[in-house]
C-alpha cells in the first residue's frame, strides 16, 4: 500500500492481522470490542463494527465509510486505536504496541506510532 492508498478498512485488516498473530483471534476480538465501546461516545460510527465468532473463525463488519483510500485515518480508526493502544500497554506493557508498530502500513498513516507509544 502506498500513502494515501489505503482505507480505513484495510488498515484495521492489518491491525486485525497483527493482534491476531500475536495475541490469537479471540484475545484481538476482545480487545478491539472493549476498545470501540470505549471510543464510541467519540466516534459514533463505530457501532457499525461488529465482530463476532462463526463457528471457530472470528470475522468483522466494519463502518461502510472505511472503504474509501485515506491520507489520515483521522476520525473513529484513530478513536479506536487511541482506546486501544492503554488496553495493550496495561495487558503487555509495550511488547504488542512495539510489534504493531513494525508494520510499515499503520506506521506510515499514524495508525500505530514507533517505539510503543501511543497513536
Amino acid at each position: 500500500m502506498v500513502r494515501g492508498t489505503a482505507s480505513a478498512a484495510d488498515l484495521f485488516a492489518l491491525l486485525w492481522k497483527g493482534l491476531a498473530d500475536i495475541l490469537g483471534t479471540a484475545a484481538a476480538a476482545t480487545l478491539l470490542r472493549r476498545a470501540a465501546q470505549r471510543a464510541l461516545p467519540r466516534a459514533p460510527e463505530l457501532a457499525a463494527l461488529c465482530i463476532t465468532r462463526q463457528n471457530l473463525e472470528y470475522r468483522y463488519t466494519l463502518p461502510p465509510n472505511w472503504t474509501s483510500a485515506v491520507s489520515d485515518p483521522s476520525g473513529s480508526l484513530s478513536a479506536l486505536t487511541a482506546e486501544l493502544w492503554p488496553l495493550l500497554v496495561d495487558l503487555t506493557g509495550s511488547v504488542v504496541t512495539q510489534r504493531l508498530a513494525e508494520i510499515p502500513e499503520l506506521r506510515a498513516l499514524g495508525v500505530v506510532a514507533g517505539e510503543g507509544s501511543a497513536p
